[in-house]
């Protein structure tokens, strides 16, 4: 099947240099791109002294993650995309297992494989780890990962089941699915864009699932430290402005004020946590929010809203 394994680096080489050589051993099959962001370190030169067999695309500025898989994917024309992080270490067989779901439903969109932790390689990893849901107060969490609990991976995932959403850091998608909904939100610039994205798919009625026959591991962070107040940021404001576009207007009448209040105290949690900086972070992140709410009233999909509430998918049924 037609695969593009794209890897988006922004001041990556050594990312690159550690985790690329491992891709392109399991990858015979694939082309293998990598989408660079302005980098200001010498992964451009870096890659085409070491890796002839990896096709380079240089977007003119930093785009973040969202606008920077935009910007490149527009150069690949391929069936379908592999959208993984540089910090990722792929495994023996990690393709076939992805494709093979695809090509037994037309209706799947968009497929994850297991995230397991690079560092602690018995246990999930945060981002992603047995497929992504989405509980009724629009906060995200995964199986084997809610909150900051991550459970040992001890076969409990091994399934192939129909999820909310599946993780950027290794994120297979056809690209029909990912052009039809216009790719990511450009201005999440980085966090939750995927989860949009998949949230917009399965309201106009597409499927994404998680595959445990496939396994790959993650280090995180490698961008953005998880206790960055700029990720703290990210995270909220792009969450609410995530609901705001995908859920209907009854909903939000109460969804909304109440996630302002839940949001106060989290502020104040992560103050006294992590600094004042994140408190500071939380503020930012609704005024940025409220900045965005013409924009984000534009894209909203009405009558596909209607679709994916009348079908009960806000929680994955199992799950309820």
């Amino acid at each position: 099947m037609d695969l593009a394994i794209v890897i988006l680096n922004w001041n990556g080489k050594n990312w690159l240099e550690q985790f690329l050589p491992n891709v392109i051993r399991h990858s015979e099959n694939a082309d293998i791109y990598v989408i660079d962001n302005a980098s200001g370190d010498d992964s451009v030169s870096f890659l085409k002294k070491n890796f002839p067999r990896v096709t380079i695309i240089q977007n003119e500025k930093n785009y973040g993650f969202a606008g920077g898989y935009n910007e490149g994917l527009k150069h690949i024309d391929h069936e379908f995309y592999c959208l993984l992080n540089s910090d990722v270490e792929v495994t023996e067989n990690w393709i076939i297992p992805v494709l093979t779901i695809f090509k037994n439903d037309e209706n799947i969109a968009a497929v994850q494989p297991k995230i397991l932790d690079y560092n602690r390689r018995n246990y999930f990893e945060f981002a992603g780890a047995g497929g992504g849901l989405i509980d009724n107060l629009g906060y995200p969490y995964c199986r084997g990962r809610i909150f900051e609990n991550i459970e040992e991976d001890h076969g409990q995932y091994n399934d192939e089941v129909e999820i909310f959403w599946a993780s950027g850091c290794c994120f297979f998608i056809r690209s029909k699915d990912f052009w039809s909904q216009n790719g990511f939100d450009a201005r999440f610039f980085a966090h939750q864009e995927e989860i949009d994205l998949c949230w917009r798919l399965k309201n106009s009625g597409r499927k994404i699932f998680y595959t445990g026959k496939s396994t790959v591991y993650h280090v995180g962070g490698g961008t953005l430290n998880k206790q960055s107040p700029q990720k703290t940021f990210l995270n909220i404001r792009n969450n609410f402005s995530m609901i705001l576009k995908n859920t209907p207007l009854s909903t939000l009448l109460w969804l909304i004020p109440f996630r302002l209040v839940l949001d106060g105290f989290a502020g104040i949690y992560l103050g006294y946590k992590n600094g004042i900086s994140h408190f500071w972070a939380v503020i930012r992140a609704h005024f940025s929010f409220y900045a965005q709410i013409p924009q984000t009233v534009k894209l909203r999909q009405n009558s596909q809203i209607s679709k994916f509430y009348q079908d009960k998918w806000l929680v994955f049924k199992n799950f309820l």
